[in-house]
């Protein structure tokens, strides 16, 4: 090993350590590493029913109807992509970097390549991911559609994305993350540089749908220019084993504006530990953190953080849980910090139990406990979630059904 590679993965470790009670630490040396060949699918619809049942329970609709765009990743190689509008580019990361030169300057520039050693092992793999771009002025009507799917058994999925929204674009994403039946053990690895330009606006709903016994481990960076505008939806409604998120947006322009939506439901063994962050670096920045999250046995700890360094700024954090079961534990770490004067940083923290009288109000008006329970917990998760395919809605229905048979 080269003496550059062994103090990168010195200074991750170190890091780390200071971050030891963020999440569980998986052994990267109990996985092996995934396969970076993979056999070209030229249209998603000859899978097998059960990927294509797959693929749609994250939001990825098979025949690319109303998407502008596809791309499937098997564990570690790129084996579909597709578009249908021109306006975009969706290409693997690797192919992106060999044919724009520019892209140098946006490549492990916003995630620290030794922020841990989940991002020295995506560095040191030379990991290839997705690479999405709006050109200027050009607004999509349709999503574009990514998967990022672990086929094989106990390895490290490396994944290296980047977003680049330019000047008066619009550009909408929908990211679906999963295993394929059968896979049970695993990691998951997932870097994500976004650029939003200047009057720019990124829609991003990322769905996570993994096996019990899956680490997940994203690292995500958002540069919002002035008048930009990041809205992030992430969704994480079925067992896994441990999840560890921590997004951060970072608002360098004047006017910047972010809104990111958090739903979540921790079952027994699932350790879901989740948050966002915002940075408020340029005046009259706006933010919004939305964190709902529910546990039925597992453990979840949202993170909220919002730290106002120009004048001007406005945000708004809010973390709620709901405990459905005393094996559960909810814990909600709200952070806010002004260094200037001048600016406006709310909170709103809860956690508890569906209040009886609430579950009784229901069963008055004729709804059995289970229906009262489940619409209680449906108006709870319900942030404003748009975009999102028929099936995906359905398999939501059945979690909150299935959550409140579980009452």
């Amino acid at each position: 090993m080269q003496a550059d590679e062994v103090n990168l993965k010195k200074r991750a470790e170190s890091a780390a350590e200071k971050k030891a009670a963020f999440g569980e630490d998986f052994e990267l040396e109990k996985f092996g590493e995934a396969s970076k060949v993979s056999k070209p699918v030229e249209d998603l619809q000859v899978l097998d029913e059960e990927s294509k049942k797959t693929l749609l329970q994250v939001g990825v609709i098979p025949s690319g109807e109303g998407r502008a765009g596809s791309l499937l990743m098997l564990d570690n190689a790129i084996s579909h992509s597709s578009l249908k509008d021109e306006s975009v580019e969706l290409t693997s990361t690797k192919k992106a970097l060999e044919k724009h030169e520019w892209l140098k300057d946006y490549f492990w520039k916003l995630v620290p390549v030794d922020a841990d050693k989940y991002t020295a092992k995506t560095y040191l793999e030379d990991a290839d991911g997705y690479f999405i771009r709006a050109p200027a002025g050009r607004k999509s009507a349709l999503p574009v559609q990514t998967c990022l799917l672990l086929g094989s058994k106990k390895v490290s999925q490396t994944v290296h994305n980047i977003v680049i929204v330019e000047e008066e674009a619009q550009l909408d994403i929908i990211t679906g993350c999963t295993t394929k039946k059968g896979v049970e053990e695993g990691l998951h690895l997932g870097i994500s540089e976004m650029y939003v330009k200047k009057g720019a606006t990124l829609n991003f709903t990322m769905i996570h749908n993994w096996a019990e016994q899956i680490g997940v481990r994203p690292r995500t960076v958002v540069h919002v220019e002035e008048g930009g505008t990041f809205i992030s939806n992430y969704i994480c409604l079925k067992p896994v084993r441990s999840v560890q998120t921590y997004p951060t947006v970072r608002l360098e322009g004047k006017g910047a504006v972010a809104r990111l939506n958090t739903i979540a439901i921790a079952h027994p063994g699932s350790e879901l530990d989740l948050g966002s962050k915002a940075l408020f670096n340029a005046p009259g920045t706006r933010a919004e953190l939305i964190s709902r999250t529910i546990t039925t046995g597992g453990k979840v700890i949202a993170r909220g953080e919002m730290i106002g360094n120009a004048k001007g700024a406005k945000g708004h954090l809010e973390c709620k849980g709901l405990v459905l079961s005393e094996k559960g534990s909810q814990r909600a770490i709200p952070i806010l910090e002004a260094n200037v004067d001048d600016i406006e940083l709310t909170h709103e923290a809860a956690v508890g139990k569906i209040a009886k009288d609430q579950v009784e109000y229901l069963m008055a008006r004729g709804l059995s406990e289970e229906e009262a329970v489940g619409m209680i917990v449906r108006g709870f998760l319900d942030v404003g979630i748009r975009g999102i395919p028929e099936e995906l809605r359905s398999e939501i229905e059945d979690t909150i059904t299935q959550t409140a048979l579980g009452m």
